[in-house]
């Protein structure tokens, strides 16, 4: 059946999907803001990074679109502002950060003042479907429970930026597959964005694909990490889907699940947190011997199969939804094992 909007919405994406690829190019060929390999990379020779302000510039042009369409008239006006100025502001200093290389310490302080800019506005979760306890409301936890969900995520994408292909790939995925999910379910607002989003980071991935020509730097792992977590609360509580916030835990529980696991570990064995390292899962993986495209496949299909996993919780009752993710956090137990396993095996410090 013939579809004008589908067609043009098509039209509109694959237009920023190449304006993406032309900023991508055009930072790579011209600004070459360079990433020196130290005792973390993945690569042995400089390349340019900062590629994400294609992402960031192709957000923007989703949200003028929205605006343009009027679609930006079905959230608040302060909500709106706050998630503008927030992702602005967020892009800025990891940009900031991108060119001048800030301390750990720096880059933490900085994510806080974007996440209380978010708070500061109300886009706060609320309430939360729980197993047996159905709708549970959160009142001031709700505050605390979205401080550390935004600057989890953000912190979380940046540090699983270690490998060509697999942040900008992963947010190709998950970007879809939300943008699919709340469009059914009633969206105008989050399914724009999400498929700007999509649209950015497919355009970026043509060139960051290994052997990646250049890389997401800060200004697009952190503020894919960052928009993909404030988009959740926005699309649970204010858009029109009212999309359960448990879809977008599940799209990026693989990525979650590693900076959490290997967090924890590295606090219990005494190891300094701050520090770079390269003891990540997928790390340890690329290290024992895989190539940096069979790990990022590994994730793609951990993330696509996490996408089918949001389909079916949100065709189920509410506080029946967090059970969804026991057999994701069983599959995730069984890879760390199977990948210590591996790099013990080779010999790789862990």
């Amino acid at each position: 059946m013939y579809n004008p909007e589908l067609y043009l919405h098509i039209l509109f994406g694959t237009v920023m999907t190449i304006v993406a690829f032309g900023i991508t190019w055009s930072m790579r060929r011209f600004v070459q803001i360079m990433d020196e390999p130290n005792h973390r990379s993945s690569h042995t020779k400089a390349i340019p990074r900062a590629g994400g302000v294609s992402i960031v510039i192709t957000f923007f042009i989703g949200m003028i679109a929205t605006w343009l369409t009027g679609e930006l008239d079905s959230i608040d006006q302060p909500l709106l502002l706050g998630f503008v100025f927030s992702t602005l502001l967020m892009s800025v200093i990891s940009l900031v950060d991108d060119i001048s290389e800030q301390t750990a310490l720096v880059k933490a302080f900085t994510h806080m003042i974007a996440v209380l800019v978010v708070l500061y506005f109300g886009i706060v979760l609320d309430e939360l479907s729980m197993p047996i306890f159905g709708d549970v409301s959160l009142g001031w936890l709700g505050y605390l429970i979205s401080f550390f969900w935004i600057l989890g995520l953000t912190n979380s994408y940046n540090f699983m930026d270690g490998l060509d292909g697999l942040a900008g790939g992963v947010a190709v995925i998950a970007s879809l597959f939300f943008m699919v999910i709340t469009f059914h379910q009633g969206s105008s607002f989050v399914y724009i964005i999400s498929y700007s989003l999509l649209a950015g980071a497919l355009g970026f991935l043509f060139l960051n694909y290994p052997p990646a020509k250049i890389i997401l730097g800060d200004v697009g792992a952190a503020f894919l990490g960052f928009v993909f977590a404030v988009l959740a609360i926005i699309a649970a509580r204010y858009d029109e889907s009212r999309t359960s916030f448990l879809v977008m835990p599940l799209l990026m529980f693989n990525f979650i699940y590693d900076t959490s696991f290997t967090f924890f570990r590295r606090l219990v064995n005494g190891d300094k947190v701050t520090e770079a390292h390269r003891t990540h899962l997928y790390q340890l993986l690329n290290r024992s011997g895989y190539s940096h495209l069979e790990v990022v496949l590994t994730q793609y299909c951990m993330v696509f199969l996490q996408g089918l996993g949001a389909i079916w919780l949100i065709n189920i009752p509410g506080n029946e939804r967090m059970l969804v993710f026991v057999p994701f956090l069983l599959f995730q137990v069984a890879y760390t094992y199977a990948v210590f396993k591996r790099a013990k095996k080779y010999g790789v410090e862990q």
